[in-house]
């Protein structure tokens, strides 16, 4: 029996493919891979940080994105799509099509049971390697649990936990604050 060899793709064939597929996918070392939905918890939660970033920064020379813009990330050559992703400034893309950022400041994830060790470990050491990044941010959906990592300089970043309701969680590079019970609200723990 014979396996098929992979096929490698070149970052151009796979935005051409990506542009116009139905479903999303993330292309890494010249493989695309595809990207579940994600749960009701997931889907609430992302959307109570990007209103309350949307909130914060409406007035500001910032704006908030959803997982509908792709990120990538050089020198790696991820192709991704963050839960949320805050850009001071000029936004800038990687070319005329405008659908793929390269210069966030603040970039949000939430975990899934089948991601949380990637997006934890090596998506997070990808993210590292953009300098415009000054903040991550992972939000567990199955309890309370926050991990806001801050950039120090260039290779130290600081991490600071929550896992309380009540506390708040103050990203200093857009001076924004989440609340836990904001994040969580309205999530359905029993489901």
């Amino acid at each position: 029996m014979s396996t098929q060899p992979k096929t490698f793709l070149t970052p151009e064939e796979y935005l051409e493919i990506e542009r116009q597929a139905e479903f999303k996918s993330e292309y890494y070392n010249g493989e695309m891979f595809a990207i579940s939905g994600g749960s009701p918890k997931h889907n609430i939660i992302t959307l109570n940080v990007s209103t309350a970033l949307w909130a914060q920064l409406r007035h500001k020379a910032c704006l908030v994105f959803s997982s509908d813009v792709r990120l990538r990330v050089l020198p790696s050559g991820l192709y991704t799509y963050p839960e949320v992703m805050v850009v001071c400034g000029e936004p800038r893309y990687a070319d005329d099509e405008k659908d793929t950022l390269v210069n966030p400041v603040v970039i949000v994830e939430v975990l899934s049971k089948s991601t949380r060790n990637y997006d934890r470990g090596e998506k997070f050491e990808f993210y590292r390697e953009l300098t415009s990044v000054r903040e991550y941010v992972t939000i567990a959906q199955h309890k309370p649990r926050l991990e806001q990592w801050t950039r120090q300089d260039q290779s130290h970043w600081l991490l600071t936990e929550f896992n309380e309701f009540d506390q708040s969680v103050h990203l200093a590079s857009i001076d924004c604050v989440l609340e836990l019970s904001e994040i969580y609200f309205k999530v359905d723990w029993a489901a």
